[in-house]
């Protein structure tokens, strides 16, 4: 070794030694990272991945309401539900976020090291300002449903995730110890595989919805949700905008009876006469006869009908009819239903003799013309026996005094007017 390499070697040696003396920095704690600023919106029943995208579009200036969100999905309302997973993926690629990757399998045997690779990327995203929407079991119960949950932020000293919870009030900024989150993410419908889904919402192109005035799909599907419960088992729910069709006859039936009476009755009525739906989404219930008419009639509305063909009870918003009798009535209660929202002050007279004036009718090209039926055999009895009322007198009753005539030739006489 000549003298120059041995210098060397004794440098490099002191070098070495002391580098081992030096103290072992310890690697950087995680940082506490927290969006700030997402206001937070209750859901409405099932709505709570609609309520996440809109408390973000809220953060991000776009006056957005989870209705908008729901509309923009293409759900159809009859199902009764809000947005699952893959409505969720579409609508928000719609309005213009990039949610990325949304499904990810976890192998049970691998859970712990898979999770967590999944949390690493929700908290890299979340330390590049973007929140994720998360889909997770909403509690540790068994059979506890799936919720989405918008994550913000997360505590790397209490070792918490930071959320909001839209299915409570005062939801925003909630914690959760990061043990239990992780517990809950997974959804474990096979044994051999779980699912861990999240979408984070990094925004590109945003374009939001205008809201629309009246009834939505949202509004639908909402009313769907809140009925249903109520519905007997062997019932068929139709949904016919502006109405909800139910019907205890075969599915095929209903539905046939929901577009070949309801809608092509109300299209050909509103295009004659009104320009407003009515002011609330009714319910058509349709039962197939007598016995199943009174019967439902009495245990769904504690009613006892005073006619066998049907009525429009404003009180539960129905249309209850026995729909075994044909289908005149049916189209005489619809008429009901939108006088109400287009002609309020309507007298009793002007509103039966409109409804009875369709009891019995046809299309003519996109129109409807009513025809006789019939009320025409009774008022001619009492024509030609000389007591039927004056016009006069007719168009002067209150509504008191109209509905207490007695025999029901009012309804035809004004439907010949």
């Amino acid at each position: 070794m000549n003298r120059f390499t041995a210098r060397l070697y004794l440098y490099v040696c002191g070098i070495v030694a002391f580098a081992v003396f030096l103290p072992v920095q310890a690697k950087p704690a995680d940082k506490t990272v927290l969006i700030e600023g997402v206001p937070h919106l209750r859901q409405k029943p099932d709505f709570c991945g609609e309520a996440c995208i809109a408390m973000y579009l809220e953060k991000l200036g776009y006056k957005v309401t989870q209705d908008d969100v729901f509309n923009l999905s293409g759900v159809e309302p009859a199902l009764a539900r809000g947005c699952v997973t893959r409505d969720m993926e579409r609508v928000l690629k719609r309005i213009g976020f990039k949610p990325g990757i949304v499904w990810y399998k976890i192998d049970p045997r691998k859970s712990k090291v898979q999770l967590e690779a999944q949390w690493n990327i929700l908290l890299a995203n979340l330390r590049n300002g973007i929140p994720s929407i998360v889909c997770m079991h909403y509690d540790s119960r068994p059979k506890s449903s799936e919720h989405f949950r918008l994550v913000l932020g997360y505590d790397s000293k209490t070792k918490e995730v930071i959320y909001h919870e839209p299915a409570e009030k005062n939801g925003a900024y909630r914690r959760m110890k990061r043990s239990r989150f992780l517990d809950l993410w997974p959804l474990k419908y096979k044994k051999d595989r779980w699912l861990a889904i999240h979408m984070n919402l990094r925004a590109g192109k945003i374009s939001v919805p205008k809201s629309t005035v009246g009834f939505t799909n949202a509004d639908y599907a909402q009313h769907v949700m809140k009925l249903k419960p109520n519905v007997p088992k062997d019932f068929t729910i139709v949904l016919q905008q502006p109405f909800v069709v139910i019907g205890d006859e075969k599915p095929g039936i209903v539905r046939y009876r929901a577009e070949r009476t309801v809608e092509w009755f109300v299209n050909r009525i509103r295009r004659l006469y009104f320009k407003k739906k009515p002011p609330l989404i009714y319910d058509i219930w349709l039962f197939k006869d007598d016995s199943s008419y009174r019967k439902h009639a009495r245990e769904l509305f504690n009613d006892e009908p005073d006619t066998p063909f049907g009525y429009c009870s404003d009180a539960h918003g129905a249309l209850i009819m026995n729909i075994g009798t044909g289908g005149g009535t049916l189209c005489h209660e619809i008429v009901h239903a939108f006088i109400n929202s287009n002609f309020p002050d309507c007298p009793a007279w002007f509103n039966e003799g409109l409804a009875s004036l369709y009891e019995q009718c046809d299309s003519r090209g996109d129109s409807v013309v009513g025809l006789t039926n019939w009320r025409l055999a009774g008022l001619k009895k009492e024509i030609q026996a000389g007591t039927l009322p004056s016009f006069k007198n007719l168009l002067s009753t209150t509504s008191y005094q109209f509905y207490h005539m007695g025999k029901g030739n009012n309804y035809a006489q004004t439907r010949y007017l």
